[in-house]
Formats: structure tokens, C-alpha cells, sequence
């Protein structure tokens, strides 16, 4: 591995200091062509360079085959397959990801930089109709006015090892299903957590990202004082994702925490970042519980267990 490599990998090491910051690190790459692509670095495990890559029959599409790396057997995915791009570069790189307790790597043409973004200059795409607009979840701009497509991770591992989810838990007993409200960046996460929800029988209100999330939950709380009603009956549960667009969920967790009204209503950190340094920066901003994506069963049982209190 080169110097800077191993410069990008010391940067890597850094990024549990930014949560309650609302900035994030990006590390931005190319799939050979001339757009610029980013991955949150909660994400990033490590970057190498390419080994031999094992082939095997009947891999998943976009999977080029298996690598091993000290003592773990990690599927290869080729972006650039997603994305439609063509590289003529001799060298490659892996990015080698962490997603939900799963390694992974992505095989790109090059990375570039790690950069530090607020997440407030991070938007939310126009919804878009064709090609691969459903695998971006954000985008951001460079100094230079250069466009940053930031990965939809969670959709393209769908993508690629589309698997149906099946669990089983009692529905919420109806005096105990009080609302719950989530907040979600990735439209497949989205759907998956309505899913679980409509199974457990509870009704439920959504927010695409952190900002958004914050004025629907403040427009409630104030609704409720307004005609004296008890907040924590039309809101059970909050359901945060960590990384999104506007507002992080560190933000928005201490945002909730320190706002009275909210007392009493617990806050789910449910996120694709699940190490152990993750979940304790989720407890330093003040959540009450810590779901993995996109584990159906836990989350299942988390809110089944809090909303019966």
C-alpha cells in the first residue's frame, strides 16, 4: 500500500470525532468516467489496492467474485457495473466497507481525497425517472463547483443480494400502539421500516431527513401545547437514522433531548453503522436504543418492548 494510502487510512481512524459536529467525511473516487463519487467514511473500513480476485460461479450481478483479507472472505462488488461507467485505468482500487456487522468491498478506478463537508450543504437529489438515479442518496458541491454523488449504499447491497426479509412478532397491543416517527435518507430504508411498522400494527409519520425531520417533530410538540394535549400520546417512539442530508442524527437526537416537550418519548438510532464506536457516539448524543440496519427481527422487538413500557 502507497503513502497515500495509508495518509487516507490514518484519516479513516479519525472519524468518531465529528458526531454532534453535523459534519461528515466524505472519501471521493472515480469509477474511471468524469464523475466524482463519495462514500460517507463511517462506512469505510479500509482502502488497499486490488488483489487476485477469486471467480465463482452464479455470484450475484455485479459481483465479480470473493477476496480474502486477514481471515475474512469479502465479496467484490464493481460499481462502475451500477453506474454504467468504462475505465481505462491499469490500477484499481478496493474500498472495504462496513455495512449492518457485513464486510464488503467496492471495486473503483481510483480514490482521490477525503474531504469534510457540513451536512447542511448536503441536498437531497431531485427525483429523477431513469438510470441510476435510485443508487444516489445525496449530493454535495466542491469549492470548485464540482458535483459529489454520494452512494445510496443500502440500495445497491439490495441490489445485489435482494433477499426477502421474513420475521414474526405479536402485534403491539392496540392500547400500547401509540405513533411512531422515523426519519430516513434512503428510500428503500424507508419502505423496509413502514414494513416492519404496519406489522407490529402501529400508525406511523416519516421525514426524509434530519431538517425536515426537525420542523414536523416541532410543528407536533407546539400543535400539542396549543390544545393541551399530551404529546406522548400522539408520538411513542422516535426512529432516527445516523447520516443524513441537512441535519445528522447526532444533531437531531440533542436537538430532541434537550427540547422538554420531547421529554418521556424515547429515541431509536437505527443506522447502517454498526460498530461499536458508532453505537457509542448514539449514546453520547442521548439515544435511548441502538438497531442495526436492517435487522426486522431487532427492530421488531426494540419498539415492541418500549411501547409496552
Amino acid at each position: 500500500m502507497g503513502s497515500h494510502d495509508n495518509a487516507l487510512l490514518t484519516l479513516v481512524d479519525q472519524k468518531t470525532k465529528l458526531a454532534g459536529s453535523n459534519k461528515m467525511e466524505l472519501l471521493l473516487f472515480s469509477l474511471g468516467g468524469r464523475e466524482s463519487f463519495g462514500i460517507n467514511v463511517f462506512k469505510v473500513r479500509e482502502v488497499c489496492e486490488t488483489p487476485d480476485i477469486t471467480r465463482a460461479p452464479n455470484m450475484p450481478h455485479g459481483v465479480e467474485g470473493i477476496i480474502s483479507l486477514r481471515g475474512a472472505i469479502i465479496p467484490v462488488i464493481d460499481l462502475a457495473l451500477f453506474f454504467g461507467e468504462q475505465s481505462d485505468a491499469k490500477e484499481s482500487k478496493l474500498i472495504i466497507t462496513e455495512f449492518s456487522s457485513h464486510l464488503q468491498a467496492f471495486h473503483v478506478a481510483s480514490v482521490d481525497r477525503i474531504i469534510r463537508v457540513d451536512w447542511e450543504q448536503v441536498k437531497t437529489p431531485q427525483p429523477m425517472l431513469i438510470g441510476s438515479a435510485h443508487l444516489i442518496t445525496a449530493i454535495t458541491e466542491l469549492p470548485d463547483g464540482k458535483l459529489v454523488s454520494i452512494l445510496d449504499v443500502e440500495q445497491i447491497l439490495h441490489d445485489t443480494f435482494e433477499e426477502e426479509v421474513h420475521f414474526a412478532i405479536d402485534r403491539v397491543p392496540e392500547e400500547c400502539a401509540r405513533p411512531v416517527f422515523f426519519v430516513d435518507d434512503s428510500t428503500l430504508a424507508r419502505k423496509k421500516i413502514a414494513q416492519v411498522l404496519d406489522s407490529l400494527g402501529l400508525p406511523h409519520l416519516q421525514a426524509t431527513n434530519g431538517r425536515e425531520a426537525w420542523t414536523k417533530l416541532t410543528d407536533m410538540a407546539a400543535h400539542a401545547q396549543r390544545d393541551g394535549s399530551d404529546l406522548k400520546q400522539k408520538l411513542g417512539i422516535i426512529l432516527v437514522d445516523a447520516e443524513m442530508p441537512e441535519m445528522d442524527g447526532y444533531v437531531l437526537t440533542q436537538n430532541i433531548k434537550r427540547d422538554l416537550r420531547f421529554n418521556g418519548i424515547p429515541v431509536v438510532m437505527h443506522s447502517s453503522l454498526s460498530s461499536v464506536a458508532n453505537r457509542k457516539m448514539g449514546q453520547q448524543a442521548g439515544v435511548d436504543a441502538y438497531v442495526a440496519k436492517f435487522h426486522a427481527d431487532e427492530l421488531a422487538s426494540t419498539l415492541h418492548r418500549m411501547l409496552r413500557g
